[in-house]
């Protein structure tokens, strides 16, 4: 089954490799002591990045897999599974100081 994130393939790679620098970024500033807000000023881009790629993802996926779902016997089943991947989602925002 070919995916409709397939389209864009590229550039969410090009997208998550950037977060991923930006990740190694953050690793470096920590182990040079940098100022704290400009390790969470990357930290911030970083997040951002990722919820974009997971905004695209969730859109293809309403798109493609649920749209293609809609009438079908299996179109209860993947609204339920859309909604428990929004709520993971939404719940991946953090909540807590605690790591």
């Amino acid at each position: 089954m070919a995916y409709l994130y397939g389209q864009s393939r590229e550039q969410l790679l090009a997208r998550l490799r950037r977060v991923e620098g930006q990740v190694r970024g953050v690793q470096r500033m920590i182990e040079e002591d940098k100022y704290c807000v400009d390790v969470l000023t990357q930290i911030q881009a970083a997040a951002a990045g990722l919820e974009k790629v997971g905004l695209h993802m969730l859109s293809d996926h309403i798109r493609g897999c649920v749209r293609d779902a809609v009438g079908t016997e299996s179109a209860e089943a993947k609204i339920a599974e859309l909604v428990g991947v929004v709520e993971r989602f939404m719940k991946a925002k953090p909540s807590s100081t605690g790591l």
